[in-house]
């Protein structure tokens, strides 16, 4: 699949204000500082759609962006960062959980997980919760060109063998750089195909 548009549409923190119709939505979630809002501008060929940012914890909002007019990119806030207190952690955490468990149009999360780090259990819990509720997700590392082809194949094997320990079957596995934009096409194609079975 190729991306021949990309448009911001609209933000904010509640649910019942995203967009109205039956488009299929694919929302990307993770870590603060995972690589988020890089990864998207990378496979939208978009450099500033989303804003990218140093410090953790820019993303606070539901971000909708409608790519080639027919489905829609999300992007959700990042869990867990620390240096946001209490009570900004549980507004978050509410965003969050509110747009997964309520918004129908969700058709896939791509989970993302910084490829340099060793299983964390913040991630872990977090896929626990989806796999609970029931929530259709990818997991996809992002940053493999900061790490060996051997240290990525090691950790991706952690968190193989991590996930067997709770999951019957696991998530469809997908890695990404967007500095040498590895991964577009698989990402893409895996939208793609999920978009033709819909």
């Amino acid at each position: 699949m190729e991306v021949k548009t990309a448009r911001f549409v609209i933000s904010n923190t509640d649910v019942r204000k995203c967009p109205e119709g039956t488009l299929p939505e694919y929302a990307f979630i993770g870590r603060s500082n995972v690589g988020k809002s890089s990864l998207i501008n990378m496979i939208t060929n978009h450099k500033g759609l989303a804003l990218t940012s140093q410090k953790p914890g820019k993303t606070q909002l539901i971000n909708h962006f409608m790519i080639n007019e027919n489905w829609y990119l999300v992007d959700l806030p990042g869990y867990g960062y620390a240096q946001r207190g209490k009570t900004g952690r549980e507004n978050i955490k509410r965003i969050i959980e509110n747009y997964i468990l309520e918004r129908e149009q969700l058709t896939n999360l791509f989970v993302l997980i910084d490829s340099r780090h060793e299983p964390l259990e913040i991630d872990l819990e977090f896929m626990e919760w989806l796999g609970e509720n029931g929530v259709p997700f990818a997991l996809t590392f992002t940053k493999i060109d900061k790490i060996s082809k051997g240290k990525l194949n090691e950790n991706l094997e952690k968190y193989r063998q991590k996930m067997f320990e709770t999951w019957e079957e696991l998530p469809p596995m997908l890695v990404s750089s967007s500095e040498t934009r590895e991964g577009k096409e698989d990402i893409l194609n895996y939208i793609d195909k999920i978009n033709q079975s819909l």
